[in-house]
């Protein structure tokens, strides 16, 4: 759920003064609000001279989270929009399209882990090309300075001639840069207030039908979420949750694909294991492991979480012996 502070632009009684009031009790969040004893903190207001406005502030948390539940739905209704709704929207990479059914899935949040160089943001950039080639909108989240247009312009087709502002008609680079919106983040707060931005002027219809948000990519959430989960607080903790909790809201209410990566940390045994613990582990829809061998260009991909190919799973384990998952190669 979303943190306090980047609720004060859209919700003025969540003002600085009050989120110290809610940090003097260790809520950061809308989830430390719901976890806090509710009475207890009225108990709290009471005793301060900002009394008033810190019981306003505390009733416009009640009103954002009443906003915020999800209409019930039965089983027939969420199949039906599962169906009717949830587009999958090829990633340009054979291997990982068959191994999600078709590509990545509106609604959902998929995550790419695996080591240094084994493919995720080839993976993002291709997948980011494919979508706004076909007509889609795609916001980019560049942690690192990774992203390179030079690169999109390839996976195009045109890898020379980058003057794009004279021609009376637009060419197909002009097309796919203009729909693919990249915005470099350096912090976790930085993100919420994009995010934020978006998720309101996606409410608001700001975006042009012909420009509808169909893809958001984050490469690499890790690089965010890692600095603020040092020490003992849970402050860290809590804005991890918060973020893939607004990142899941906006995929499901606008049928958005999201897309993830993550990188590898050392596990028991010496073996690798992807980063930001168990916490984080249930928050991706679906988890997929590239690794590539070193100075070979064939990346492997496995599943790691699926809801949807448990049994095609099983399946191939029985019939060729596998016992680490589907496993499938594409070349970057």
């Amino acid at each position: 759920m979303a943190p306090l502070k980047s609720m004060e632009k859209e919700y003025p009684l969540i003002d600085s003064h009050f989120q110290s009031f809610c940090a003097s009790h260790a809520i950061f969040s809308l989830e430390d609000f719901l976890l806090y004893d509710l009475h207890s903190l009225i108990a709290s207001a009471d005793n301060h001279s900002s009394s008033i406005t810190f019981k306003q502030g505390i009733d416009q948390l009640l009103s954002v989270i009443d906003t915020q539940l999800p209409p019930l739905m039965n089983g027939l209704q969420l199949l039906e929009d599962a169906e009717c709704n949830k587009r999958l929207l090829p990633t340009g990479f054979k291997g990982i399209d068959a191994l999600l059914g078709g590509g990545l899935r509106a609604g959902q949040l998929t995550e790419l882990v695996g080591p240094s160089s084994s493919g995720k943001t080839q993976a993002c950039l291709t997948s980011a090309s494919t979508v706004a080639k076909n007509g889609g909108s795609v916001i980019y989240f560049d942690t690192g300075n990774s992203f390179s247009p030079q690169h999109i312009a390839h996976l195009v087709g045109q890898t020379s001639g980058y003057v794009i502002g004279n021609q009376a008609e637009p060419g197909p680079l002009q097309k796919v840069m203009e729909r693919i919106i990249c915005y470099s983040v350096f912090d976790i707060y930085q993100m919420f207030d994009v995010l934020q931005q978006l998720k309101i002027n996606l409410k608001s219809k700001i975006v042009e039908p012909d420009r509808r948000v169909q893809l958001l990519i984050v490469d690499s959430i890790s690089s965010l979420i890692t600095p603020i989960l040092g020490g003992s607080g849970p402050q860290g903790h809590a804005l991890m949750i918060s973020a893939g909790y607004l990142l899941k809201k906006l995929a499901d209410e606008h049928n958005i694909a999201v897309l993830v990566t993550n990188h590898m940390v050392a596990g028991e045994g010496g073996t690798s294991k992807p980063a930001l613990g168990e916490s984080w582990k249930s928050v991706p829809h679906i988890r997929l492991l590239l690794s590539r061998e070193y100075g070979s260009n064939v990346c492997n991909v496995s599943t790691l979480k699926h809801p949807s190919v448990v049994c095609l799973r099983h399946a191939l384990w029985f019939v060729f012996g596998k016992k680490k998952g589907l496993k499938l190669s594409f070349y970057c």
